[in-house]
């Protein structure tokens, strides 16, 4: 299937197979052009078009995914309610040049069922902190469905945005412990003009909550600037900032935790690099975010 955008000439094919991907690929490797990969879960918003423009500005081929993966969701998560907007998202990656996109129903990806699929088990030291505390088996779920796509798609290089900052350390573990030959280039987060980060679930915000949704940045960045400028410890900072947060009301603040920038170790001064990351439920929605000190 193609769809072509009456507003520009660009096609972008879509792919259901795994048989279809490889034939798009043998094409691309027999013309000698660099493929590019942007895995998403659809609901495609400005942060997702950068990661694919970047491929675009790098790369012969861009290919992106839409697969909402269940195994990254918990049973009490929102795995039914992910919005799901393909024709939508087709538009837009038609639009900024994306040459395929792989649109696999789960039982192409896991023919077996996904409770017997051989899982990556990415380092507890890694994935158990941070967002893997707070949702469990979250990153084995990541891993998996990012090495099974690696391993579809076979691209030169991968995009992947720093808002989800504890993932793209993951992933690129995963490259790195498997001896995968795949570049994985990191895309800095796209915001809104009032500093919040673009994500699929802003729009379960209330108005409420959209206008407290940008403290948690102004937080982040008051964190970074107080303990890079030493103003306070990096210790001293952090708890400021979780007491500040910790005292607005709807605010349900579940971390902010400082780690190296490239081991993900904790640290208890501040170096650089540092980021400092964050999360916190909004009454019933769920937003993290990231500031990084280089």
């Amino acid at each position: 299937m193609v769809l072509e955008n009456a507003m520009t000439p660009l096609k972008t094919q879509v792919l259901d197979s795994v048989d279809a991907v490889r034939l798009w690929r043998r094409a691309a490797t027999v013309a000698g052009e660099r493929v590019g990969f942007v895995p998403t879960m659809g609901a495609l918003h400005e942060g997702h078009l950068s990661l694919m423009r970047a491929a675009r500005k790098e790369c012969d081929r861009v290919i992106a995914s839409i697969f909402v993966n269940p195994l990254q969701f918990a049973p009490h998560e929102d795995f039914g309610k992910y919005p799901r907007t393909f024709d939508r998202d087709l538009q837009l990656m038609s639009q900024e040049g994306v040459d395929a996109v792989f649109y696999p129903n789960e039982k192409e990806m896991y023919p077996e069922g996904r409770e017997s699929v051989t899982r990556v088990v990415p380092p507890s030291e890694l994935a158990d902190c941070l967002e893997g505390h707070f949702r469990p088996g979250f990153f084995v779920g990541v891993a998996t469905v990012v090495a099974k796509l690696f391993n579809i798609v076979l691209p030169e290089a991968a995009f992947f945005g720093e808002k989800d900052y504890q993932q793209l350390q993951v992933v690129k573990r995963l490259v790195h412990d498997l001896n995968l030959p795949i570049q994985v280039t990191p895309v800095a987060t796209v915001r809104e003009k009032d500093g919040l980060a673009l994500s699929s679930r802003n729009v379960y915000l209330s108005e409420e909550e959209r206008k407290f949704a940008p403290l948690l940045h102004r937080t982040l960045n008051w964190v970074k600037e107080a303990a890079q400028s030493g103003e306070l410890s990096l210790e001293a900072a952090l708890e400021k900032g979780r007491s500040d947060l910790r005292a607005l009301e709807g605010v349900d603040l579940q971390y902010l935790e400082a780690r190296h920038g490239e081991t993900f170790q904790p640290i208890a001064q501040f170096e650089l690099p540092t980021v400092i990351l964050l999360a916190a439920k909004l009454k019933n929605v769920r937003l993290i975010d990231n500031v990084v000190a280089r």
